[in-house]
């Protein structure tokens, strides 16, 4: 009765609250399998019945959900998404909420990605735990989405006035905290017109929906500039590209399940084991987590993405990271996963992170030995004399590890795990049958 009670309170409070706003029209966002934003409006004469019942939709239109002759589905509103878009104009006001997507008969859709990162959630929580993630999202700015110009040529944390790039990534930030986002850092990254926006941990899910947000708000607020934003993984040959450094612990209750005083990482047996799941699944994960063709010319040496599986305290050059303890703060001890990129899908990335760690911890994982020296400067044979595994160096090869995978099948589910294989065998075919500007200007005047 006091779960009815509480549901009924937050259709109320939404109801409302859109009254109080002047909100004309509601935006249903959910994502498909690929993390591409889809969207549909409807009235606020139909809010409260979309609240109830959700807002039916043909779902053989959306990539990875259904066939055409099963393709009535029902998206239902979660209310504790409601926010008001801060680019839209405050009269006749548009909100957004985010959707569950539910068959018709009510249960939850198994190719949701939104319900994929539930279902490992609540197996987090059978554990006694909420997983909490922290994503650093890096983006560029060009003058248009046709070419790479650059707005600038300023490099890490630098400050070069007058710059319009500053400007924009400040009303970018004022945007995401009028939508009830937090932001804890904001800087020129490395590259020429490279930026980065981090975003305050809080648990996953929530987390989830905030990437999506970021990615709309960052391109939204560029385009009222006049400019074009992309979260491609490597739009510039020659330049860093970009990555989405994700730190992230488990709590249980209130305190960091993360967290040992007496341990020389300030890392508990349990923290250990999450790292080390995340280690020994890394590449088979990787094809969630940089699942673009162009994810791979990201993760090369020489441009500070992660190519080797290793971790250490301070060596940037590692894939996982363990943040020096501060005293006085342990619910900021961490571990920070630096080989996703922010073109993923944010539901599944979480996914497979999160159920990669609990499988270290179910199965008592132990941590290699930090690399501490920089592992690019070794050779393949001291490479090998360490087991040091590295990360796939294809889409392809992403592919063929993930398809053997019975770690990143259950966190996934069958349903997106073979549609989500199906889609990248696809897109390696296409981008191997291209003829691309390299070959023509390397071959055809030779050959």
């Amino acid at each position: 009765m006091e779960l009815k009670t509480n549901i009924e309170e937050a259709r109320a409070y939404i109801i409302r609250k859109a009254k109080e706003n002047d909100v004309r029209f509601i935006r249903m966002w959910f994502t498909d399998i690929l993390g591409f934003l889809k969207s549909f409006a409807i009235t606020t004469g139909e809010l409260e019945g979309a609240l109830r019942e959700g807002m039916g939709f043909d779902g053989s239109s959306i990539q990875g959900f259904v066939r055409i002759d099963e393709s009535d589905m029902m998206a239902l509103p979660d209310p504790d998404t409601f926010q008001l878009l801060p680019w839209r104009p405050r009269e006749n006001a548009v909100a957004r909420m985010f959707c569950d997507i539910l068959w018709p008969e009510g249960n939850p859709f198994e190719g949701d990605p939104r319900y994929v990162l539930r279902r490992n959630l609540k197996r987090a929580q059978d554990m006694g735990y909420t997983f909490y993630v922290g994503p650093e999202l890096e983006y560029f700015y060009f003058q248009n989405s046709k070419d790479t110009v650059p707005l600038d040529q300023g490099g890490y944390f630098d400050l070069i006035p007058p710059d319009i790039a500053s400007d924009i990534r400040r009303d970018t930030v004022l945007a995401l905290e009028d939508i009830g986002i937090g932001v804890e850092y904001s800087h020129h990254e490395v590259a020429p017109s490279q930026h980065e926006i981090d975003l305050r941990y809080t648990d996953a899910l929530t987390m989830a929906d905030n990437v999506m947000t970021h990615r709309v708000a960052v391109k939204q607020i560029a385009q009222q500039h006049g400019v074009y934003a992309t979260f491609m993984p490597k739009p510039v040959f020659g330049v860093n590209g970009n990555g989405m450094h994700v730190h992230m612990s488990l709590f249980k209750g209130e305190r960091n399940a993360f967290f040992d005083p007496g341990d020389t990482y300030h890392l508990s047996k349990l923290g250990k084991q999450f790292l080390a799941g995340i280690l020994k699944h890394a590449p088979e994960m990787t094809l969630v987590t940089n699942q673009w063709v162009n994810s791979y010319k990201r993760l090369v040496p020489g441009y500070e993405a992660p190519v080797y599986v290793t971790w250490a305290r301070r060596n940037r050059s590692d894939m996982v990271r363990v943040p020096e303890y501060k005293p006085g703060r342990e619910n900021a001890t961490r571990i920070e996963f630096r080989s996703p990129d922010p073109a993923c899908n944010p539901y599944l990335t979480f996914s497979v992170m999160l159920a990669s760690g609990l499988e270290g911890i179910e199965k008592e994982y132990e941590l290699p030995l930090p690399t501490e020296e920089n592992v690019f400067e070794m050779n393949e044979k001291e490479r090998t004399e360490r087991g040091i595994d590295t990360l796939p160096g294809s889409l392809l090869e992403a592919i063929n590890l993930m398809e053997r995978s019975e770690v990143i099948k259950r966190a996934l589910g069958d349903h997106v795990f073979s549609t989500f294989i199906q889609n990248k065998r696809q897109e390696w075919d296409n981008y191997r049958t291209q003829v691309t500007n390299y070959e023509l200007d390397r071959y055809l005047s030779i050959l």
